[in-house]
């Protein structure tokens, strides 16, 4: 393991560099931060290039997190040593434990998705938070898939990763375009439910026992025509108070598990 002691380091740098958006999208790269993120990553066969170790920082599950990460061949993960200091620089948030990953960007396509019945489709999600938020919600109801489309969605913001808590790794995130993943969901078969303030139907009047695609549109102007005019059903979340809106992590969560409560049932 390689030690690291000056914060003018060329590497420490360039950790940093990647906290922007154009950076990762140059080096096709981003960062996993925290013990349980950087663990669930590996469980699901990621390969980081570069590991920051603080051992300063390290708990119980970090040192278990570094074994794991000391079991990778050499010639795959370069692994470094760092200082608190250090470790302090290039940590995006608190309380990442000591350990810090950096990793290829994810590829999954539409193509590499096998026969999903259940997929949940995000246009224009802005905020970091609520799409890491919605991944953990898709992994917690089962959903095969979870494909971004539309404009301002960083799909491996470091942020997004965390907020997350590792679910983008154990769901299959696929970022593509509008038509192509309507198309998509046509020729699949799977029902295109989308949500939108202006539906007659409540969400629990569909039958999502059947291949079904449940759409989410941004909080700030919802879902584009091409979504709304695609949509095999459209349903509303009814609202009984003064607000018009939820959060989307939220409406995608009821919409979600309304999908399980059927198929339980």
């Amino acid at each position: 393991m390689i030690e690291i002691t000056s914060l003018q380091n060329g590497r420490i740098k360039n950790i940093v560099k990647l906290n922007n958006r154009r950076q990762r999208d140059q080096q096709q790269v981003t960062v996993v931060e925290g013990v349980r993120e950087v663990m669930r990553a590996l469980q699901q066969g990621i390969v980081p290039c570069e590991a920051y170790i603080c051992p300063d920082l390290l708990d119980d599950e970090g040192q278990t997190a570094v074994a794991h990460l000391s079991s990778l061949p050499a010639d795959t993960t370069q692994h470094f040593s760092v200082t608190p200091d250090i470790f302090a620089k290039i940590a995006y948030r608190g309380q990442s434990g000591g350990l810090l990953i950096v990793i290829p960007y994810l590829q999954n396509s539409l193509a590499k998705l096998d026969h999903p019945t259940f997929v949940a489709v995000i246009e224009s999600v802005e905020k970091p938070g609520n799409l890491g938020a919605i991944l953990r919600t898709a992994d917690a109801a089962g959903v095969d898939a979870v494909i971004i489309c539309g404009q301002g969605t960083d799909i491996h913001n470091p942020n997004a990763i965390r907020a997350s808590l590792g679910a983008i790794f154990s769901v299959p995130v696929v970022q593509e375009e509008t038509a192509t993943v309507i198309d998509w969901l046509k020729k699949q078969a799977i029902q295109i439910v989308a949500t939108t303030p202006d539906a007659q139907r409540p969400l629990t009047a569909v039958d999502y026992t059947i291949p079904t695609a449940i759409i989410m549109g941004s909080e700030a102007h919802g879902l584009s025509d091409n979504w709304l005019n695609a949509a095999d059903q459209q349903v509303i979340i009814p609202m009984h108070g003064i607000v018009d809106s939820l959060n989307l992590s939220v409406s995608t969560a009821l919409l979600l598990y309304e999908v399980v409560r059927q198929r339980m049932n």
